[in-house]
């Protein structure tokens, strides 16, 4: 097979990242991810990592409704009394989230509140690189969990991102994380049913190089298949969030739940992956924020719950982060600016639901930014030694803190 004919198949076909496959790079098939399965320990947790681009506004997320400095921060973005889903402890779900709501009710989600680091940084790019790197003093080159992967066997493997390109987060100093292709194929017309066989296919002679630029593109349209089953086993009248461009603030990935849905095939196939990250992006809302929020709530609340419901007694964990929270105050556009601390959510097997860490103050604020009350090196901790087995100090240059109470 002529390798450049490939490529240009690859490029006509809307696959920007032909170069890269061509190349080998980390990116592996889906195939490559399930042939673990063998090797999977049955008693070994998995860590799934829901990234949320754009600066969620955690204070229109988890609601301190009862505090009268709330209404008057943001007396257009409130919510009526009806349309809010109760937490206690005057707090509540934005509404857009009746699923994750349903999952706190049983016990099953964990909130933890004011989480953020010393001297935060109101850059999407920064901030998003400290909490990938878990370094705020001075983000380096590696991700946290891609230094966890350092400890292991290195196999890229072990950790699988379904995002266009590899997460900073996945990268360690001497080993990598992998993507998994999943962009959308567009065709020319003369390229029916045998050609395509024959591109997925390696040809005698050809390079490793070569061969996995077969087997890549074979795997794409594997993948894009069977998100073409999940879009057709969408209840009538859901409609998936449209591809987003690539932005500093998320984009260019599948729809969530075309990510959470390979997730979920990997697992249940027994794979031995056991960190997998996903992302939604589009929470960067400087303008008429509360319905678009809400919106982009519910994009993230029904395919999260869902596979979290599915993923039950499977020994997953599910962390929820972005880069931070907004200000506290609406700005003039009823919208929101960058801010600091936000929530981060756990849920899935082992975790113990309900409220942790302390509830930041709205009124003794640090330049009008909340004052973050948990280190997300904290949480980092805990996810590390309760779902990956692992000395958290390994992975977070020696860091001791831990959350108390809330995973078993």
């Amino acid at each position: 097979m002529n390798t450049l004919t490939r490529r240009r198949l690859l490029i006509a076909g809307g696959i920007t990242g032909g170069a890269a496959l061509a190349a080998g790079a980390t990116a592996v098939g889906l195939r490559d991810v399930l042939a673990t399965a063998p090797a999977r320990d049955p008693l070994a947790k998995t860590l799934v990592l829901v990234t949320l681009y754009g600066g969620n506004d955690g204070l229109n997320t988890v609601i301190p409704y009862a505090d009268p400095a709330y209404a008057a921060a943001r007396p257009g973005m409130t919510y009526p009394a009806e349309e809010l889903l109760d937490l206690g402890d005057g707090l509540a779900f934005n509404p857009g989230m009746p699923g994750l709501h349903r999952l706190y009710g049983s016990g099953r989600l964990a909130v933890v509140r004011g989480v953020g680091y010393p001297r935060p940084n109101r850059s999407h790019f920064q901030s998003m690189d400290i909490w990938q790197t878990a370094q705020p003093d001075r983000p380096g080159t590696t991700g946290w969990l891609g230094r966890w992967l350092d400890t292991t066997s290195g196999d890229p493997r072990l950790a699988v991102s379904f995002e266009p390109v590899l997460p900073p987060l996945l990268a360690g100093a001497t080993s990598a994380g992998a993507t998994v292709p999943g962009g959308t194929l567009t065709l020319p017309k003369a390229a029916g049913p045998g050609v395509l066989t024959a591109f997925g296919t390696p040809a005698a002679g050809e390079s490793a190089a070569q061969a996995r630029a077969a087997a890549c593109f074979a795997d794409l349209m594997r993948v894009q298949d069977l998100m073409a089953q999940v879009d057709d086993g969408a209840p009538a009248g859901d409609e998936t969030e449209p591809d987003a461009p690539a932005t500093a603030t998320g984009g260019d990935a599948p729809p969530l739940d075309r990510q959470l849905a390979l997730v979920a095939r990997c697992i249940e196939a027994g794979a031995a992956t056991r960190v997998y990250s996903v992302s939604l992006g589009g929470f960067d809302l400087h303008a008429d924020s509360k319905d678009t929020q809400r919106a982009q709530l519910a994009r993230l609340d029904g395919p999260l719950a869902a596979f979290a419901e599915r993923m039950t007694g499977r020994g997953v964990v599910i962390a929820v982060y972005s880069e931070f929270g907004r200000r506290v105050r609406a700005n003039a556009s009823d919208g929101t600016d960058h801010g600091t601390a936000s929530d981060v959510f756990l849920l899935g097997d082992g975790v113990r639901g309900g409220l942790h860490g302390e509830q930041p103050s709205l009124t003794d604020l640090d330049d009008g930014d909340l004052k973050h009350t948990v280190d997300f090196r904290d949480v980092y901790a805990t996810l590390l030694a309760g779902v990956l087995a692992t000395d958290p100090g390994l992975a977070l240059d020696g860091w001791t803190g831990r959350l108390d109470g809330v995973m078993t």
